[in-house]
């Protein structure tokens, strides 16, 4: 199997490189380090937290689950890419993806493509 290894250390090369693409919900997280007592640095991705519900754009649209509906539906349908569907589950208070399409006939908050506003994103990370 291929060595991993120079790829990571050709993205610490690149000033700004960021492991996650644009499309993931990790872009934006930022990227820790901790150093071992032997010296040796093990990068993370730092916890991502959301807006409070109050400071989030109100513009989006409403979405009436049907049944048989799934998240990665409803991430293709809105925003063309399944792989999308985090973008409706931090507009609802959910814990689990699920919930969000679990129940036919719930009324569910689909943001406007983008997500939430971004600076409001960035004094907030831990």
């Amino acid at each position: 199997m291929a060595d991993i290894e120079p790829y990571e250390n050709a993205l610490d090369a690149i000033p700004g490189a960021h492991p996650y693409p644009r499309t993931s919900r990790y872009h934006d997280a930022e990227i820790g380090i901790h150093r071992q007592p032997d010296g040796t640095e093990v990068r993370y991705t730092k916890r991502r937290l959301l807006p409070p519900l109050a400071e989030r754009e109100d513009e989006g649209q409403d979405h009436t689950v049907s049944s048989g509906e799934r998240p990665d539906l409803l991430g293709q349908r809105y925003f063309g890419d399944p792989a999308q569907w985090w973008q409706i589950a931090d507009a609802n208070p959910v814990l689990d993806p699920r919930e969000l399409t679990d129940e036919a006939g719930k009324v569910i908050e689909v943001p406007l493509a983008g997500g939430f506003p971004r600076a409001d994103r960035g004094d907030r990370r831990v």
